[in-house]
């Protein structure tokens, strides 16, 4: 079952990547806000119906959590909205691998002191080699995508639009 939940996790994340990729360049032609309120809209109905359609019952009710637990749904948007940003200036690549060393970053410090209800998994040393891997991988990736400068005896080229 821990090779499914890795693999979902992993197809998970191929389409966050997906989704930034498209959401950047939706972001550009219509606009950042309108782009991560076409998420959230989409996102909620196709959850409403997952719901209405999937969910088992449960115990307890939205109304009856602890109210903190009601908070984790407003990180959503500003992630969003920084991918939809991020993604315009400095590509999918780089802008999901620095998600992904906040993710682990942030990820390991609730880990660490069990944060947020969570059981605490002890901070080690292979931890640490993950943490620093990655932030090589960032600036290698960076580094990989920064685009080339053209020769100075080239004029820059122009695109004409023909109506």
């Amino acid at each position: 079952m821990t090779i499914i939940m890795i693999l979902l996790a992993v197809v998970g994340g191929a389409m966050l990547s997906i989704q930034a990729a498209i959401n950047g360049q939706l972001g550009s032609k219509v606009g950042v806000f309108k782009s991560a309120f076409l998420t959230f809209s989409i996102g909620a109905l196709v959850t409403g119906l997952m719901i209405l359609f999937f969910e088992s019952g449960h115990s307890m009710t939205l109304l009856d959590v602890p109210k903190w637990q009601l908070l984790g749904a407003m990180f959503g948007v500003p992630y969003i909205v920084i991918m939809v940003l991020a993604v315009q200036h400095i590509g999918a690549a780089v802008s999901t691998v620095a998600v992904i060393f906040g993710q682990l970053t942030m990820s390991m410090l609730i880990d660490n002191f069990g944060w947020l209800g969570n059981d605490p998994i002890p901070f080690s040393i292979s931890r640490l080699g993950a943490i620093i891997c990655l932030g090589i991988a960032l600036f290698f990736i960076y580094s990989g995508s920064k685009p080339k400068t053209a020769p100075a005896n080239k004029s820059p080229r122009q695109t004409v639009v023909i109506e």
